[in-house]
């Protein structure tokens, strides 16, 4: 069963289950966030990650189709091939059209085909079904053994001190999501995570990235946290 979702590209993963807050101020997103909330709730629309391209047009320049705008003529060649539904959880409008929102990750997509006719992208996609894979339980354990070394070490090359370390979610598919939002990886590194097939593929890999970056983390104590954990922002 396929469905058609406005496309909102960013620079970021989003994960079923994790919230994206956002600043909209560009008028196309402008447009999304109005034609959104004249309809019924839930208000939804699909979290897709840059693959080449930027999130903001760039100024003093002109696109034949605006919503294309930084992502150049070929949308599918720009954007990652799968992506998230985010629901609008909470929105705030301003006066001047710019919208406030907190979003929260619900389903994995896969994209189609994509629309650029109109103000913003449009996609037709199809869901992707949450699969657990086999030694899911085993493979969370050990995830969540590496990834509280990981976040000691970060903390060190931070030059700040680990306290309150929350509960960890006992399902694996949850916690594969929330170790992969909270490490800090490349965009490339987040979406493969995001794209595997099944939770136990998910915790594999990140049993895998999680021992890499604590080695870098190891060897480099005294890198400015800056460094470390510089990432994309979100302008929008």
């Amino acid at each position: 069963m396929t469905e058609r979702l406005p496309l909102f590209p960013l620079g970021t993963v989003l994960y079923p289950g994790l919230v994206l807050p956002l600043h909209v101020f560009e008028e196309r997103y402008r447009r999304l966030m109005a034609d959104l909330t004249a309809g019924p709730e839930p208000h939804r629309f699909g979290v897709v990650a840059i693959r080449d391209g930027r999130e903001v047009a760039p100024t003093g320049t002109e696109s034949a189709s605006p919503a294309l705008a930084g992502l150049g003529p070929d949308p599918q060649r720009a954007l990652f091939e799968m992506g998230c539904v985010a629901e609008i959880a909470q929105l705030q409008p301003h006066p001047d059209g710019r919208y406030e929102l907190l979003a929260t990750g619900t389903t994995r997509f896969r994209i189609l085909s994509i629309d650029a006719s109109g103000p913003y992208l449009t996609a037709e996609v199809e869901p992707v079904e949450e699969q657990t894979g086999p030694e899911a339980q085993v493979l969370a354990a050990g995830v969540e053994r590496v990834f509280r070394a990981y976040q000691k070490r970060l903390a060190g090359a931070q030059e700040t001190t680990v306290t309150g370390l929350q509960e960890l979610p006992d399902d694996p598919n949850i916690l594969s999501y929330l170790v992969a939002a909270a490490s800090v990886l490349d965009t490339h590194d987040k979406q493969r995570l995001l794209a595997a097939e099944t939770a136990s593929d998910r915790l594999r890999t990140e049993l895998r990235l999680l021992r890499r970056e604590a080695a870098v983390l190891a060897k480099l104590p005294s890198l400015p946290a800056v460094e470390l954990t510089r990432q994309a922002s979100n302008p929008n």
